[in-house]
């Protein structure tokens, strides 16, 4: 006998049930986003107006600022600090590019080759997060030092004068130069990089490359026609994840680097906390921002992943 509480199913003349009406439960996939929307409003877009706004004003710490609407001041920080601008680019593209060359043969190591260790490379990958940013990137300082052993081998074997001639050192050390910038922003970002590589690497099925020999394909051509394709997903947002933050950093530049190696972010920084000229700063902020969208956005529709992301 049917319990009071069991709701009743409507059926049509066949008998057939007929499922509930889905319209009713419209309301349910909106009602989930309601955390992730108020996290963005409250920790992004209110922050962003502010900051746009803060761009517009004029004055000073000790009189106070006011909106003035002055949009000059973005040609101003721009034409003022284009060169910073550039570096920055310029050094998080080769962080990028070193963190995919040095990261796809480990990611491909692990999601394939690794097997019962697998589990284990990956909390070696991980574990520098364990530990501070800052401290990391002292670290490097110590091991680009002229008296450490690398510094001693790259100058017998010729690699100082190979990137004095790329300009990527104006003297014998490692230490205080654009090498070492690129260096650390490729070594505190390069977890980043694998992590997503792993994770589309190991959803490949290897019946694919069985089936690409099969058809005589050269491990080359198997690689470039197969898993290089497939891959992808991780690429873009293995780059993306690297190239984003490394282009906004100034710790690296900071310690590693030297005067003319500055960064946007250290003069955002500087602007910030020393100089105090807050409209300024902000925007530079905002051209940076919009600078790294307009790259992003070039580069994903190039790579044909604009459904991916």
């Amino acid at each position: 006998m049917m319990s009071e509480a069991t709701p009743r199913v409507r059926t049509n003349p066949l008998g057939t049930a007929i499922p509930p009406n889905p319209t009713r439960r419209n309301w349910v996939p909106y009602v989930l986003l309601v955390p992730g929307l108020l996290w963005l409003v409250i920790f992004f877009v209110l922050p962003m107006i502010t900051l746009g706004s803060q761009s517009l004003q004029e004055g000073s710490v000790e009189e106070g600022f006011t909106f003035t609407g002055n949009i000059g001041i973005y040609a101003d920080a721009f034409s003022r600090y284009w060169p910073h601008m550039l570096r920055s680019l310029v050094y998080a593209g080769l962080a990028t590019v070193l963190a995919l060359l040095l990261g796809y043969p480990l990611a491909y190591f692990i999601a394939q080759k690794a097997g019962r260790w697998k589990n284990v490379v990956l909390v070696l990958v991980i574990a520098p997060f364990f530990t501070s940013f800052l401290i990391r990137t002292l670290a490097w300082k110590t091991i680009l030092s002229d008296n450490f052993f690398i510094t001693e081998w790259a100058q017998k074997l010729g690699i100082t004068d190979l990137l004095q001639a790329v300009g990527l050192t104006s003297t014998d050390s490692l230490l205080f130069s654009p090498f070492a910038v690129v260096m650390g922003l490729t070594y505190n970002f390069l977890p980043f990089m694998i992590l997503p590589l792993y994770a589309s690497l190991e959803r490949l099925d290897p019946r694919l490359l069985e089936a690409a020999g099969d058809l005589y394909a050269t491990p080359w051509h198997a690689f470039r026609r197969v898993t290089w394709p497939l891959s992808l997903p991780g690429v873009v947002a293995g780059t993306l994840l690297t190239f984003i933050p490394a282009s906004g950093d100034f710790i690296n530049a900071r310690l590693l680097g030297n005067t003319q190696t500055s960064m946007i972010g250290s003069v955002i920084d500087s602007l910030f906390l020393r100089v105090l000229d807050y409209p300024l700063a902000a925007a530079l902020s905002f051209i940076l921002l919009v600078v790294i969208v307009t790259l992003v956005s070039l580069y994903v529709r190039r790579a044909g992943t604009e459904e991916l992301l």
